[in-house]
C-alpha cells in the first residue's frame, strides 16, 4: 500500500484522447495568442492617437483600460 503511494500515476487510458486533449489544448493557446495579439494592436493604435478634444481624449483613456483589463486577464 506504501509503494502505490509513492509511485506517480501513470496515464493508461486510450492514447487517441490524450492527443485529442493536446489538440484542444493547442488550440486554446492560439485563441489565446490571437486575442493577445488583437488586443496589443487595438493598444498601439489608441496610443498612437492625440487629440486635444476631451471628450475624445476621455473615451481613448477608457477603451484604453478596458484593453489592458482584458491583457491582464488573459495573462
Amino acid at each position: 500500500m506504501a509503494s502505490a503511494l509513492q509511485q506517480p500515476e501513470v496515464y493508461s487510458g486510450n492514447p487517441a484522447e490524450s492527443e485529442e486533449a493536446k489538440r484542444l489544448a493547442e488550440q486554446v493557446r492560439t485563441k489565446k495568442a490571437r486575442q493577445k495579439q488583437a488586443l496589443s494592436l487595438q493598444r498601439e493604435n489608441i496610443l498612437s492617437q492625440r487629440t486635444s478634444a476631451p471628450a475624445r481624449r476621455a473615451a481613448l483613456e477608457a477603451a484604453l483600460a478596458q484593453i489592458e483589463g482584458q491583457l491582464a486577464r488573459l495573462g
